[in-house]
């Protein structure tokens, strides 16, 4: 499976749209939690981050952090990982739904 990236077919879209592009990716096992986990410092290495990432097995973590670096998201660095520019700003845009999920209480059926 390619990497989701704007002006290419994804999932639910065949045109490829930029927001539908970029769900598809965050949508993916573990992208999330591999975006979140880079977020603090220090610059984490492979072995670093998949025991941030509760034990994700290697080849998944592999495949997310070459997809997350195709789409200009994570960079690696002699040190390890880190996230870019955009990746920040992406989190940047995804922390009111930290803010949000913090005052969540679901109330039963």
């Amino acid at each position: 499976m390619s990497t989701p990236l704007p002006g290419r077919p994804v999932r639910g879209s065949r045109s490829g749209r930029p927001v539908m592009a970029i769900l598809d990716l965050l949508g993916r096992r573990w992208t999330l939690r591999v975006l979140w986990e880079l977020r603090a410092d220090p610059v984490p290495t492979f072995r670093t981050l998949q025991h941030r990432c509760d034990g994700v097995s290697s080849s998944v973590l592999a495949e997310r952090l070459s997809e997350l670096r195709e789409a200009a998201l994570v960079e690696r660095t002699e040190d390890g990982y880190r996230l870019t520019d955009q990746g920040r700003t992406l989190l940047d845009t995804l922390a009111p739904l930290e803010t949000w999920a913090r005052t969540w209480h679901p109330t039963p059926p």
